[in-house]
């Protein structure tokens, strides 16, 4: 099925184009126009629960009036979880394909539980395999991760109250940012910069709800793989207080030059990540 889904002049970052934490917004507007046309859109209200996001992005987005056109299938399907598969177009050509599994959600009691049988039998009838994405590395955060503080806004939440899946993914941008911008000076973002960083792929796996509350949740980041052009990032998000995790994130960031052209790490680049390598 195809949905359109507008652009905001507020998703553009410092590069001009789309922030990568912004494309799950058009995800979750995707998803949302879904079930309206599939006339299930009371999941929306009754409780369901993204357990997992995946994301490959293919070319930039930039800002226009014209929406995004967004392809979404059925692609896996059982009792607890189904699998949606997007693929985004900006003017017909691909920018992102990504991956989204979903639960039922009980509101009350702030678990995850089983789809209704009803909106089983809707997605059952669309089931339509696709190639999965292929899994990144994943590290276990240990004392080479960098730590930083993240303050849960109130903007933040959904109409489950706890932060949205989204905005993880900012909560997570935030750590690498931090991390990047502490040893790292040559990592640097601006426009104007000799060098850019860009994503092509980021995933997260959400584990436990983050509540709104004055003290800081913490973020962990570290580097799970060197190559030649790129870094692999582990990011974990936690509660200091009680040491539950809340979710874990890996994102591939290549290295490029200011016409966004991939190009091997510096030497003094590749040192300073080698400082927070998570590796044995």
């Amino acid at each position: 099925m195809r949905v359109e889904v507008p652009l905001r002049w507020g998703d553009l970052d410092a590069q001009g184009h789309v922030n990568n934490a912004r494309y799950l917004d058009y995800l979750q507007d995707a998803r949302a126009d879904f079930l309206y046309a599939l006339h299930i859109e009371g999941l929306l209200h009754d409780g369901f629960t993204v357990v997992s996001n995946q994301i490959e992005y293919r070319a930039p987005v930039f800002f226009s009036d014209d929406p995004l056109d967004v392809d979404i299938e059925v692609a896996a399907l059982d009792d607890d979880i189904v699998l949606l598969a997007y693929e985004l177009f900006q003017r017909d050509q691909v920018v992102c394909v990504a991956r989204t599994s979903l639960s039922g959600y009980d509101v009350a009691a702030r678990r995850r539980r089983p789809l209704p049988a009803h909106v089983r039998e809707v997605f059952a009838r669309l089931l339509h395999p696709v190639e999965p994405l292929r899994d990144i590395a994943w590290h276990d955060l240990n004392d080479h991760a960098k730590v930083s503080q993240m303050r849960v806004r109130w903007s933040d939440l959904d109409s489950y109250g706890h932060v949205n899946n989204a905005i993880i993914f900012d909560y997570v941008q935030e750590g690498r940012i931090t991390f990047t911008a502490a040893p790292l000076r040559g990592m640097d973002d601006s426009p104007d910069a000799e060098y850019l960083w860009f994503l092509a792929r980021q995933d997260a796996s959400y584990l436990n709800p983050i509540v709104f509350r004055k003290d800081p949740y913490t973020v962990r980041t570290g580097v799970a793989r060197i190559g030649r052009t790129s870094v692999t990032f582990s990011s974990q998000v936690d509660d200091p207080r009680t040491g539950v995790v809340c979710a874990r994130a890996a994102a591939v960031a290549v290295f490029a030059d200011a016409k966004g052209r991939p190009t091997p790490l510096t030497d003094t680049i590749r040192a300073g990540l080698e400082q927070y390598s998570l590796g044995d």
